[in-house]
């Protein structure tokens, strides 16, 4: 715990058996209580490195679900187990998650609802090895998703993310996308309901063993979030209402 607030980690894996033990093992157990592995139906053998780690609660997908549908499990469950911060780290240890500290810092001593670890602040993709299309491509949609949403974020697109129990609450994750833009659409529910995002600087890995999305895939991510913009550019002036901002029921 952290200013008595528990702390769950939540791990939304694929194919993640060769990277989730250097996860695992950098996870700082001095303050989190709690680590939820939840794997997307890995054709490799994710869960039983799971359960060598001593991990208690997996999640198994008897079906691939797409990393949206992975995460709803996440946090579904890390709210079951009575979580007051959540933080999404991915098991391919493309982050480290060293950073944990920081960023439940922020949210348990009640500066930010949510904190983001950047890898734009810094330089820390291009570092990191991010392919140089990808971080224009990652450069130009955060410009457009500032612009239309009202906020100064530097990247919307990573994937090491801490959130307070409230906030998640808050939310109707359900009516979300299965696929990579539930991301985007999760940003959008966190500022529609007024809450702040801080960011503290990431440095990031791209190794053969790391998941990313290949171009085509990248195309359609792309599509997504200028739609998921454009939608809450327009909800917020009233000229739309999407059922992305319906309340969760309870």
């Amino acid at each position: 715990m952290l200013n008595g607030k528990k702390i769950v980690v939540v791990l939304p894996a694929y194919r993640a058996a060769l990277t989730l033990e250097r996860t695992y093992n950098e996870i700082p157990f001095d303050i989190v209580d709690d680590v939820v592995l939840v794997d997307d139906n890995s054709p490799d053998n994710t869960v039983e490195v799971g359960h060598q780690l001593g991990i208690k609660h997996i999640v198994r997908h008897e079906k691939n679900t797409g990393y949206g549908g992975n995460q709803k499990s996440c946090y579904k469950k890390a709210l079951e187990i009575g979580a007051d911060i959540v933080i999404m780290v991915h098991p391919d240890y493309q982050y480290t998650p060293k950073l944990i500290h920081a960023m439940t810092a922020v949210i348990a001593y009640d500066v930010y609802p949510v904190a983001f670890g950047s890898r734009i602040l810094g330089m820390g993709a291009l570092k990191g090895g991010m392919p140089m299309y990808k971080y224009i491509f990652n450069r130009m949609l955060t410009l457009f998703e500032n612009i239309m949403i009202g906020q100064k974020l530097s990247e919307y697109h990573t994937g090491y993310r801490a959130f307070s129990a409230e906030v998640i609450r808050s939310i109707d994750f359900t009516h979300n996308s299965d696929d990579f833009v539930f991301d985007n659409e999760m940003i959008s529910q966190v500022f529609m309901n007024g809450y702040e995002i801080a960011e503290v600087t990431c440095p990031t890995k791209y190794f053969e063993e790391a998941s990313s999305i290949n171009f085509s895939r990248s195309m359609k991510y792309g599509r997504g979030v200028l739609r998921v913009s454009i939608i809450h550019f327009l909800h917020k002036l009233g000229l739309v209402k999407s059922k992305l901002y319906s309340k969760p029921k309870n």
